[in-house]
């Protein structure tokens, strides 16, 4: 009987060790050309025409807001940068700052992306529009010796603010603030 039982059982355990790392996870939805949605520690210049005194460069902080001069904070995280413009407009109307006031936003530096595993020189990098997981690993120093070079985990934070872990190839596009996790082959 115990024969029987091991017979049936190292198959089983040949199939489980060929999955490899990974191998249960859900893979990355396509991509969408959506707009960009800002979030905490990305960098935006907020240009008010007429008045140079409240233009700048400002940092999305941990709570999603930018803080300006004489509007105060606004929220920009989860909203695109047109969003943040009509907001700014809006609280600008409000305090009587301005009666017709124009703004333009723009993203001067993306949230950093994190590289871990078996990357050559794991860590965090900055972000760059178009990114892929393969070129984020090239920034990373390459694939380490050890590593699982035909696909990697992304975890990004989904729409309800959780993170989410999935199985993505070499060629799918990061976004800012993806952790990029490069497995270790088992063999």
């Amino acid at each position: 009987m115990i024969a029987r039982r091991l017979v049936w059982t190292l198959p089983l355990l040949a199939v489980a060790a060929c999955a490899g790392p990974g191998a249960g996870l859900p893979p990355l939805p396509d991509a969408t050309q959506a707009a960009y949605r800002l979030g905490p520690e990305d960098q935006v210049r907020v240009t008010v025409f007429n008045d140079p005194r409240l233009t700048g460069d400002f940092r999305v902080s941990d709570a999603g807001t930018i803080a300006l001069p004489l509007v105060g904070t606004v929220r920009a995280a989860g909203r695109t940068t047109q969003e943040v413009e009509r907001a700014i407009e809006q609280e600008m109307k409000s305090k009587n700052l301005f009666r017709d006031p124009s703004v333009a936003v723009q993203v001067t530096t993306y949230r950093p992306i994190f590289v871990l595993g078996m990357a050559e020189r794991p860590g965090q990098f900055p972000f760059q529009p178009g990114m892929t997981a393969l070129t984020a690993v090239a920034v990373a120093g390459g694939f380490n010796y050890r590593a699982i070079r035909d696909y990697v985990s992304i975890t990004r934070i989904g729409p309800d603010g959780r993170p989410v872990e999935y199985r993505a190839g070499r060629e799918a596009l990061v976004q800012p603030g993806d952790a990029i996790t490069v497995f270790e082959r088992r063999f």
